[in-house]
């Protein structure tokens, strides 16, 4: 068996990605003053190639183009780590937000 990624084999637990169509994911990281932050993206998984790493990975093609969307997306300090849901789920991830009280920003 090989090592991918630190991990060794295949299957779901090294390699896999969601099935095409509308998604959603979800960080957790926090504010300036330690608070915990949702950060939501909607978009479309597609049918693209996979990286062999080990990895469990999905191509995704968000609203706006890769430049700008990273460049959103870093400016809301994510961790390094996401979530992907199926379908597009950002407003229930904004108002399980608001029961929480957490800050909330949808990409």
């Amino acid at each position: 068996m090989g090592l991918y990624h630190g991990k060794q084999g295949t299957g779901v637990s090294v390699e896999a990605k969601v099935k095409t169509g509308a998604i959603t994911t979800l960080n957790v990281t926090q504010t300036g003053d330690g608070k915990l932050k949702l950060i939501s993206s909607e978009g479309q998984s597609t049918n693209g190639p996979i990286m062999k790493i080990g990895n469990t990975q999905t191509p995704v093609k968000f609203r706006d183009h890769p430049d700008v969307y990273m460049t959103r997306w870093f400016a809301e300090v994510p961790t390094h780590h996401c979530a992907m849901s199926i379908g597009h789920n950002a407003s229930q991830f904004q108002k399980v937000a608001e029961l929480m009280k957490l800050h909330h920003v949808s990409l």
